[in-house]
């Protein structure tokens, strides 16, 4: 397993903006509906905004309707590392990036089929990579 990446508060705020810096760094949460991703569909690998480590595919998100993307999988399991979350006076299991420690958002056990898992992931925590072959499908030739 390679090393964590450990920067310091003033290093992480030089590289992300104001809202990613509150959401991943200072586990917060967007308001529902509000972030670029929610009801995105465009074909590609969502990685971890601090560090880039691919996260989840496209291809296993769906639309919970809560206004977060939601994925039913990751890409790899050990990508992901899951902590309990007792605050906001709930039980609920935290997901943060296993290279940053990130906060990305939580797990539910309300998912679809295969996994029954809901990652209802912060877009401020994640970055589109476009799978570029996928995308050149679409365009007009």
């Amino acid at each position: 397993m390679a090393a964590k990446i450990k920067k310091s508060a003033a290093e992480w705020q030089s590289q992300l903006s104001p809202e990613q810096f509150q959401v991943a760094r200072n586990g917060g949460t967007e308001p529902a509906f509000t972030g670029k991703y929610w009801k995105t569909k465009d074909p590609g690998v969502y990685r971890c905004v601090c560090c880039g480590q691919p996260l989840f595919s496209s291809a296993t998100k769906f639309d919970s309707g809560t206004g977060w993307p939601s994925f039913y999988k990751p890409l790899d399991q050990s990508a992901l590392e899951e902590h309990s979350d007792a605050s906001h006076g709930m039980e609920r299991t935290e997901v943060r990036c296993s290279h940053c420690d990130a906060h990305l958002g939580h797990v539910f056990p309300d998912g679809p089929r295969p996994t029954g898992l809901r990652y209802c992931m912060n877009s401020a925590a994640l970055d589109l990579q476009p799978d570029r072959e996928q995308s050149l499908e679409k365009e007009p030739r």
